[in-house]
């Protein structure tokens, strides 16, 4: 007699095979669909207390007393942007170099005795700010803060400690520069955006000596551009009262950086192609090919209107496992580990970037995919299926992120960087959700157009495929050997 089976929830349909006594069974499994996303959670933050000393330093305290952790971050709006070409990778350096040694401690001092109280501490720079943290009990708040103080205003740059980080961010680099995925974005922030790697060059990191760190920090480390963030167990009196103690005496007026020209909004009538230009960095005997769409938005920047659209926009797109390009390139086709898409925000424009991996052979018709899922956009509705739970995934890492007080700090640094009110925290979600598929659609079909495709690896093995695949194309050839970004040519 045949045993009795136990039904099998699966996703999708399956016929199963038993084989009892001798005898075949087919018994169709039960079919059991996804559950549908839950309602939209929110998130609220509580009320950002700021106050403006008398240096013109901003002191913005979100109290969060619920567990005795305390993140004090001290954000300075001068990042990369104020760099020059020739000395790119100065800010980071700069902001990099605040805890290698101050006129009162070593290195080894501060780390020691961060470390003894249980805390960390970190710093560096992008493209739109530069960042000291340190993050502690509420109980070593007073020592730590003390030490945040030291490096952010008191370094010494000591000689040594500068060619040691200089060598170390080289051999980083040199390491970098070899890899298909790191070179295509290094590649595109010239070729696509007009900006130069914040990160550095080997030449530019090579040249920068303790005089411009020393210079870098005078002109932009002052108190009327920057902002000390306080999150989490701790009230404002106290808070207020330990930036007084600790910064009350910070003097120096900011220097206005030299302005990039940023381009303005730009229409255009008639059919608009996706691709305007493609570039491939040819790396020969590189194992595998990066694939890159990148294009710059003018007239998009941080404060616009259709911030929060583009946020959903990314995450149908490429924001994560689900995604359309990580449905397409990876799940459906197995082409490659991941596929995803991103926006740099900037005060008046945003550069956008698809980005993928995959074998040499395959480079053209990734290309070609990431090509269709944009047109799909800009010609396409997105339905609620989709959208809801696209949705769910930026609200949800919104929501999680700011569960702890590092992150918190992290989120309203980023709108003290772009001068937007503290109060947007508590209308990310409630923004996010009202956006509709219309607003993606015309977000898509007026900007995601015109862009490049940048590809890095082994031109010899897609050279032909790439012709077919886009014949009315020009493609530009750069050997990954002769890459130089300070020139407009990008050749040596």
């Amino acid at each position: 007699m045949m045993k009795s089976l136990t039904k099998v929830k699966l996703a999708t349909a399956l016929a199963i095979s038993v084989f009892v006594g001798g005898t075949t069974a087919f018994v169709s499994a039960q079919v059991e669909n996804p559950p549908s996303p839950s309602a939209p959670k929110t998130a609220s933050i509580p009320a950002v207390k700021e106050t403006t000393m008398g240096n013109g330093l901003t002191v913005a305290v979100v109290e969060r007393r619920a567990v005795p952790i305390v993140t004090v971050q001290l954000l300075v709006k001068n990042g990369a942007s104020s760099e020059s070409v020739d000395k790119a990778g100065l800010a980071n350096l700069t902001a990099s170099m605040l805890t290698k040694g101050t006129k009162t401690r070593t290195a080894t001092q501060i780390a020691n005795e961060i470390e003894f109280l249980g805390g960390s501490i970190t710093n560096g720079a992008g493209w739109n700010n530069s960042v000291v943290s340190v993050t502690v009990t509420s109980d070593k708040l007073d020592q730590a803060i003390a030490i945040l103080a030291d490096v952010a205003l008191n370094p010494n740059f000591d000689e040594k400690e500068l060619e040691l980080l200089k060598s170390q961010l080289l051999d980083g680099l040199t390491y970098n520069l070899k890899q298909p995925s790191f070179l295509g974005n290094y590649v595109a922030s010239k070729y696509s955006y007009d900006e130069h790697p914040a990160g550095g060059t080997p030449a530019s990191l090579a040249s920068i000596t303790r005089e411009d760190v020393s210079q870098f920090h005078s002109s932009f480390f002052t108190p009327d551009s920057a902002v000390l963030i306080f999150a989490g167990d701790v009230a404002a009196g106290k808070a207020n009262a330990l930036a007084e103690k600790f910064f009350g005496k910070w003097t120096g007026k900011r220097r206005e950086p030299g302005t990039r020209a940023e381009m303005a909004a730009s229409s255009s009538s008639g059919k608009v192609k996706t691709v305007n230009r493609i570039l491939v960095v040819d790396l020969p005997d590189s194992g595998q090919a990066a694939v890159t769409y990148a294009r710059t938005i003018p007239g998009v920047g941080r404060k616009d209107a259709r911030y929060t659209a583009a946020l959903v926009l990314n995450s149908v797109l490429g924001g994560g496992y689900s995604s359309r390009l990580n449905q397409e390139i990876r799940i459906k086709r197995g082409l490659s580990y991941g596929a995803g898409s991103s926006f740099g925000w900037r005060n008046s424009r945003t550069n956008f970037s698809t980005r993928t991996q995959t074998k040499n052979d395959s480079a053209a018709e990734v290309a070609e995919l990431v090509v269709a899922e944009l047109n799909k956009l800009a010609t396409g509705a997105v339905d609620e299926a989709e959208l809801v739970p696209r949705k769910s995934v930026l609200t949800g890492n919104f929501g999680r992120n700011l569960e702890t007080t590092d992150g918190l700090a992290v989120a309203l640094g980023d709108l003290y960087s772009f001068g937007i009110p503290a109060s947007e925290l508590n209308a990310y979600i409630t923004s996010v959700n009202a956006v509709k598929d219309s607003q993606i659609t015309a977000f898509a079909k007026s900007n995601l157009n015109s862009g490049d495709i940048v590809i890095v690896g082994d031109y010899a093995k897609f050279k032909d495929d790439l012709s077919k695949r886009f014949p009315n194309v020009h493609v530009e050839v750069v050997k990954a050997s002769e890459l130089d970004l300070t020139k407009d040519s990008l050749r040596k």
